[in-house]
């Protein structure tokens, strides 16, 4: 089987493919695309490949605009965050659908899926099961992280994060105390296990609090300049694509 993934955190993209392969040797990642530009310049040419994993929240905009401009007509299996792009994901050639941070035994019944799809005539679409997803009530979310401090293991309660950054292939946590603390996790992997009611992911490096937003400026391009609690001293901007966004979450 080869297959192409569409992912724009290093991390996150390696993961998977060591997901693959332990699952299934015969496995052949192609290629790892990691931006809209980037699938759209290798989308043009003609490819003996399978099978799609694909994010939906690129860099520089959301997947289904590449599906608008590129015919894709092999399965895809989307792998992402947001539940609110389920039905839309289905309607791009979507065979499944998987939440991240994505679990070994769901990956294993997505490839399944696909196996038992070959050779029909259409892919079908499996609305049923995903309004399923869409209106789990029993999902569970974070409540706290355990943080090592040298010799030490300290319990972080949710209810005292701020927010989430990426720095130098490090992730932090910082709290209303102004305190920053190293934890093992990918922002990809924290922004699938923070209730998004109360945490919205800002940009590839931040994931917020709604209650740690301080000021919200226009920026250029329709992009917005964020100041965050406890101050950071980076610019934190949101993108063109994510700013509509954004707004639905706070305007609430």
């Amino acid at each position: 089987m080869k297959v192409i993934i569409i992912e724009d955190e290093y991390y996150a993209a390696e993961k998977l493919k060591s997901e693959l392969h332990n699952l299934n040797k015969e496995i052949e990642v192609l290629a790892i695309l990691d931006s809209c530009e980037a699938c759209i310049n290798y989308f043009k040419d003609p490819s003996d490949y399978d099978l799609v994993f694909s994010d939906i929240h690129l860099a520089d905009g959301l997947v289904f605009n590449v599906f608008g401009e590129i015919e894709i007509t092999t399965p895809i299996i989307f792998t992402t965050a947001y539940d609110k792009y389920a039905l839309q994901a289905f309607d791009s050639n979507g065979i499944d659908y998987l939440l991240k941070p994505i679990q070994s035994e769901r990956l294993s019944q997505a490839l399944q899926k696909y196996e038992s799809m070959k050779g029909a005539s259409q892919v079908a679409t499996a609305y049923d099961k995903i309004k399923e997803i869409l209106t789990d009530t029993q999902r569970e979310y974070k409540s706290r992280f355990l943080c090592k401090l040298g010799n030490k293991i300290k319990s972080i309660p949710v209810t005292s994060i701020s927010y989430f950054y990426s720095k130098d292939k490090m992730t932090f946590i910082v709290d209303r105390e102004k305190n920053r603390y190293p934890i093992n996790h990918t922002l990809d992997e924290i922004d699938g296990m923070m209730d998004p009611t109360h945490f919205f992911r800002l940009n590839r490096q931040y994931v917020t609090h709604f209650d740690a937003i301080n000021e919200i400026h226009p920026y250029f391009k329709g992009r917005l300049k964020i100041r965050l609690l406890p101050q950071h001293e980076d610019d934190i901007v949101v993108s063109t694509e994510r700013s509509p966004l954004m707004k639905a979450w706070l305007d609430r």
